[in-house]
């Protein structure tokens, strides 16, 4: 039985631990892949926020002709090339995919690659499902990353039907005429802009009555407000069955007028994310799993075993990229540094849409603030209140801004619109740093007329207490 100093349990963040400080570690790293490929380096780069923003990409210059017209510039979308748009993405995505697999498996003398499913069958005992057989390992440490799944609902017939997710809808062999989309977060939102820009009919059906619920009240409304206007929206639906008759899938559903049903060529399941410690059997490790089934970890990224360690998806409030990279940075620097811990730092975690209109946001909504009774003050700027928003005719774009009326400490900031994650990071910056919003808006210049005076106005409308 191969025994191991670290076992890293998932290629995705986990892969990034390893530097030259552990050349004189003996490290094994299990993948079983990600997706309808299996490939390797996590959900990021192969299903997740990787790919979808250059298919998002593709999909703002697709949309150009709509945003053209209001300006006085007729534009014509000619064709849409669908599997050169896909080829050109996964031609690069690949390349990097099987390009870490190589490196692993054969550039790194003290890295052990297993290539299969794992299962705990023991503390920090792990037996690998690979090609030539079960294969059983130990370690004196392990880190578990591996990730998440795209969740399938409990609908009457979804067994039956053939539907894709977010980890296989990006490889489709032709984009259909019609698509239906259950679910109404950010998955759901972003493939509707990126479908539907392509020239796909899209219904996107949620549950609740509006989209992107989890966002600021205000910035919720606008976004189901301008979606309704762009696609089939079919809100306070609950999904009583699904069936597939040769080339069309229905969706039965129950509403407020009753029974109803849609019908597309694709459905695209987008209802949320499960952390995979079922598939690694988690609890046969000992590790403490939470009631949503993410294992329990501490401040320090450390599970409730000795030596075992979970970050990213597995285990994180966040399903962010971007978290799972800063908790693989606090896990490589205990692992190396035992006797000095240092805790993961999730005070001000920001998180963003790419869909159409945009959406970014960091800090506490405003119903947060009044459920917690924080005291603040709020200050919506519109994008068509500056110049560059006249410039580029937006009328429904927003900056939302909400601090403390004491010392102008910014609580919260949330954007719809043009650039909003951008336009966002001086804020996640000012926030992260004790940049108070006094100082933020009068100790810097703002450059006239750019997008940033967004920031700049929203900042000076603040009404705070005298000084």
């Amino acid at each position: 039985m191969p025994h191991f100093d670290l076992v890293i349990i998932g290629s995705g963040s986990g892969n990034s631990i390893l530097d030259e400080r552990f050349d004189g570690w003996n490290v094994a790293i299990v993948e079983k892949g990600v997706g309808s490929t299996g490939n390797y380096g996590g959900t990021c780069l192969n299903v997740g926020c990787i790919p979808t923003k250059m298919f998002v990409h593709t999909a703002d210059t697709a949309a150009s002709p709509g945003v053209g017209t209001k300006l006085g510039v007729d534009l014509e979308l000619r064709d849409v090339r669908w599997r050169d748009i896909r080829d050109r993405i996964f031609a690069r995505i690949d390349a990097i995919s099987d390009g870490g697999r190589r490196y692993r498996a054969e550039g790194s003398k003290n890295v052990t690659l297993f290539q299969g499913e794992a299962r705990f069958t023991g503390v920090k005992e792990l037996t690998v499902a690979t090609d030539s057989g079960p294969e059983t390992i130990t370690a004196d440490q392990f880190v578990v990353a591996a990730g998440g799944r795209p969740t399938t609902p409990d609908i009457p017939g979804i067994n039956a039907v053939d539907f894709h997710t977010s980890d296989s809808v990006m490889r489709l062999d032709e984009l259909p005429d019609r698509m239906i989309i259950l679910g109404s977060g950010f998955v759901g939102a972003e493939f509707a802009h990126v479908f539907s820009a392509l020239g796909v009919e899209v219904t996107l059906v949620a549950r609740s009555g509006a989209l992107l619920r989890n966002e600021d009240a205000d910035v919720s409304q606008r976004f189901t407000e301008l979606a309704q206007a762009r696609w089939d929206i079919r809100l306070n639906r609950k999904q009583t069955g699904v069936e597939r008759d040769g080339d069309v899938v229905r969706l039965h559903l129950e509403g407020p007028d009753g029974a109803e049903t849609v019908e597309a060529e694709q459905l695209l399941i987008a209802v949320g994310r499960e952390p995979n410690s079922d598939l690694i059997d988690a609890v046969a490790g000992g590790l403490k799993l939470r009631e949503d089934g993410k294992i329990e970890v501490d401040a320090e990224q450390r599970t409730s075993v000795d030596g075992v360690w979970a970050l990213g998806d597995i285990s994180s409030d966040h399903e962010l990229k971007h978290v799972a990279n800063h908790e693989q940075r606090v896990v490589q620097h205990n692992l190396l540094h035992p006797d000095e811990l240092i805790d993961s730092d999730h005070t001000y975690v920001p998180h963003a849409v790419f869909s159409s209109p945009q959406v970014a946001a960091v800090g506490l909504t405003e119903q947060q603030a009044k459920d917690q009774g924080v005291e603040y003050v709020t200050k919506i700027q519109n994008y068509g209140d500056i110049a560059y928003g006249w410039a580029m005719e937006d009328t429904t774009g927003f900056l939302k801004l909400l601090a403390d009326p004491a010392d102008g400490t910014i609580l919260g900031a949330h954007i719809i619109g043009p650039q909003a994650p951008t336009l966002l990071q001086p804020l996640i910056q000012a926030m992260q740093f004790g940049l108070d919003a006094r100082t933020m808006a009068r100790g810097q210049y703002w450059i006239h007329p750019a997008m940033p005076e967004l920031l700049e106005n929203a900042l000076l409308g603040l009404e705070l207490h005298p000084e």
